[in-house]
């Protein structure tokens, strides 16, 4: 925001860039600043530049470090926008004036167009990555940059955290010192040991919302150019420069971890981190927005009336009380896999581990239950096996739905796969608010085996009670078993039983040891075991993320390779014999090929990036890995996509015949006489046909031969079909491209 100086001090401001620079100004106007007195000066030659008048007391030496960092950065990153020094007419890039009858230091820099990053929405996936892409060539253009100004103490450099320590019992309210213990603690434990071993750089140190700058594209175009204001420069840990810039960043996102990610793969593709940068990036992210807030109470205090100083207080605490509840190992393991690492570090020795010693390990499930055969159902979201949604959204319905298709398979049991994208998984347990709209889990993380109520489930190999739990809200775990195997050089892996019955938690305690073989549960039913048919589900985890009595047996689309690294498929271990496993899904390139070369180019593709749809109903469409999409566009009945009555009404009818109208058949006159008695008078009559194409070609040629006339009033840019005739009064086909 420009607000107006003060006459004098702005005739002084105009004499001074006169005097020194040779610059008649147009236009002067105020800039927000901290300490310094910034201005934006527009000349009557069309030039803009930042003039920048030193605060009283300021480190010279600091200031000359800013124009040295500057110099070097454009010589070494001339492609980022970056503010270019100018010299005074006797070649100086600093000036000692005299300002309001003070000396101080004067400076002037070329002005650097673009929008902050502030007044930017939407922060799109693209523009995330943008700003890691700036922060990167910033970070790799100022490796070989040096100046002893940057050796210095600052309160900002998240790597000098610990002078916050005092001050975290003096925020006034219970939830706040929470969440300030919890960063700290984060910060001793998670960030300080790493720290000797971080490499280090001199860094800008402040990519806040107010000092990134953003291009004039609109929406989707966006894109991050540069940053302003270099007077936090200091030599300190390379990674704080991601660090800080996804700590502003992340400000006011739902899922700030999701935010983060094409951030940090930006910043890696061009300043590539190593894996002790990665993993203590989350909690010096957490460290700077504990600085934040402390630096915010020190200064409400002591400049009560200054709002700036307090600008981002309230969204970082968001942000704070946000990253208490992400476990700081799915940010690590996310952080990995954006950057080309194994998501969950531990998962080669557990692979190497489970490959030398699977003789060893179960069987989970008696094998005589299994000998009446299996059958692996398909529970993706485009199942057919499943049908409508009315067949599988109540438990009794999907026990029927099931049941019926191992009876026709002549199967005793059912396999449900790992990795499957499911449709049901619809209830509030599931639903979580994205950055980009509601997202629910949907990508399955076990193996389930469908049997009766009461069949033995075993350990499959010696271990302790991790946690147990009855989780009985609709859909979850109902009784479930949590058990924690050590397997060799401090690995661990621990397994998961759900869907127990509430008698398989008695007399259990945590910590009591447990044998391979030894029955720790039963199956429960469809009363007690979270409202599914009856059936275990079965899981591995090789980190348990901080949880107890729980952990997610469904993960986002997007969080699918992280999830599946810390779980791996358990499929191999449930019994001695091979598990049936689902043919791979066609991926989206593939499919996109395909249709390529066998579809013609009439049939159009909607959106950059296509959608794989496989499933509708009602008001949404369903992608292949269950996110749901609000259907505003295609030519659904009221009704909506597969309403279950018109999907019986056709199931039933095509069962039996389906033909064309020149022979006699009561149901299209029921229908007919139905669908009359809904409309007012005097329609009487009903054409069917098989499409609104073809309806409005016949109304078309009935008007046509009912007025005698040719001629036709239409909306414009109106579609009225895809016959000749239909195209011919659609005003879009020749109003434009289309």
């Amino acid at each position: 925001m420009k607000k107006e100086l003060p006459p004098p001090l702005e005739n002084a401001l105009r004499a001074l860039l006169r005097e020194h620079y040779g610059i008649a100004a147009r236009q002067l106007r105020q800039l927000p600043g901290e300490l310094d007195l910034n201005v934006y000066v527009a000349s009557t030659e069309g030039g803009a530049y930042l003039l920048k008048i030193s605060h009283e007391g300021e480190d010279e030496a600091c200031l000359h470090m800013q124009v040295a960092a500057l110099r070097h950065l454009a010589q070494h990153a001339p492609e980022l926008q970056l503010s270019r020094v100018i010299p005074t007419r006797s070649g100086a890039f600093l000036q000692e004036v005299e300002v309001q009858g003070r000396q101080r230091l004067m400076r002037l820099l070329s002005w650097v167009p673009g929008r902050l990053w502030a007044r930017v929405s939407p922060h799109t996936p693209a523009l995330l990555q943008s700003l890691g892409e700036v922060c990167g060539r910033l970070s790799a253009a100022l490796q070989h940059f040096e100046h002893p100004a940057a050796h210095r103490s600052l309160r900002w450099d998240p790597a000098r955290a610990q002078w916050v320590a005092p001050y975290l019992e003096a925020f006034e309210q219970p939830a706040q010192r929470d969440c300030a213990r919890y960063c700290w603690q984060l910060f001793q434990q998670q960030a300080l040991p790493l720290l000797p071993r971080l490499p280090a750089s001199i860094n800008h140190n402040d990519a806040n919302d107010y000092n990134i700058l953003v291009n004039e594209a609109r929406g989707y175009e966006a894109r991050v150019t540069g940053l302003i204001d270099f007077g936090d420069m200091v030599y300190t840990r390379r990674v704080n420069e991601l660090a800080i810039a996804c700590a502003y960043a992340c400000m006011h996102k739902p899922d700030p971890l999701q935010a983060a990610l094409p951030i940090v793969a930006g910043y890696h593709r061009h300043m590539p981190l190593n894996e002790d940068e990665l993993a203590a990036l989350w909690p010096l992210m957490a460290t700077r927005l504990l600085i934040s807030v402390t630096a915010s109470l020190l200064n409400r205090r002591q400049h009560p009336d200054n709002a700036y100083l307090q600008i981002s207080e309230a969204p970082a605490w968001a942000l704070m009380e946000k990253i208490r509840h992400i476990p700081p190992a799915l940010a690590h393991y996310s952080f990995r896999q954006v950057c080309g690492l194994p998501p969950c570090p531990q998962r080669s020795a557990f692979d190497r581990w489970i490959a030398r010693h699977r003789p060893s390990w179960g069987p989970v499930l008696d094998p005589q239950v299994l000998q009446a055969g299996l059958h692996l159902f398909d529970l993706s979201v485009g199942s057919t096996e499943l049908g409508n949604v009315a067949d599988f959204d109540k438990a009794r319905g999907m026990q029927r739905r099931l049941q019926a298709v191992l009876e026709e398979a002549d199967a005793g049991a059912g396999i449900g796969a790992y990795g499957e994208a499911r449709p049901f998984y619809s209830t509030d347990n599931y639903r979580e608010m994205g950055n980009e709209g509601p997202r629910w889990r949907t990508v399955h993380l076990g193996v389930d085996v469908f049997l009766p109520p009461g069949t033995a489930v075993r350990a499959p190999y010696p271990g302790r009670v991790h946690s147990f739990a009855n989780r009985a809200a609709e859909r979850d775990y109902g009784p479930v078993v949590i058990l924690e195997h050590e397997l060799e050089d401090g690995l661990k892996v621990f397994s998961l039983y759900g869907h127990l019955s509430r008698e398989s938690l008695r007399g259990l305690q945590t910590g009591m040891t447990v044998e391979r073989g030894q029955q720790i549960g039963k199956l429960g039913n469809i009363d007690e075991n979270g409202g599914w048919p009856p059936h275990l589900h079965f899981q591995l985890m090789l980190d348990m993320l901080g949880m107890e009595g729980d952990f997610p047996g469904a993960a986002f689309p997007g969080q699918r390779e992280v999830f599946c690294s810390i779980c791996p498929d358990p499929s191999g271990l449930l019994v001695p014999q091979p598990l049936p496993q689902p043919a791979p899904q066609p991926d989206v390139a593939t499919l996109l090929r395909k249709r390529q070369q066998l579809l013609g180019r009439s049939l159009s593709l909607s959106y950059h990036q296509p959608l794989y749809i496989r499933r509708g109903y009602l008001q949404h469409l369903y992608a292949a890995d269950g996110r749901r999409y609000l259907d505003t566009v295609n030519n659904v009945p009221h009704l909506g996509h597969q309403h279950p009555r018109v999907v019986s009404a056709a199931r039933r009818q095509m069962a039996v015949l389906n033909t064309n109208t020149r022979y006699l058949h009561e149901t299209i006159l029921e229908y007919a006489q139905t669908l009359l008695a809904r409309v007012p008078q005097p329609l009487s009559v009903v054409h069917f046909v098989n499409s609104g194409s073809e309806a409005n070609e016949l109304a078309l040629r009935m008007a046509q031969a009912y007025s005698g006339q040719q001629d036709m009033l239409v909306l414009e840019t109106g579609y009225h079909g895809n016959t000749n005739a239909c195209i011919a009064i659609s005003s879009y086909k020749f109003d434009g491209k289309g």
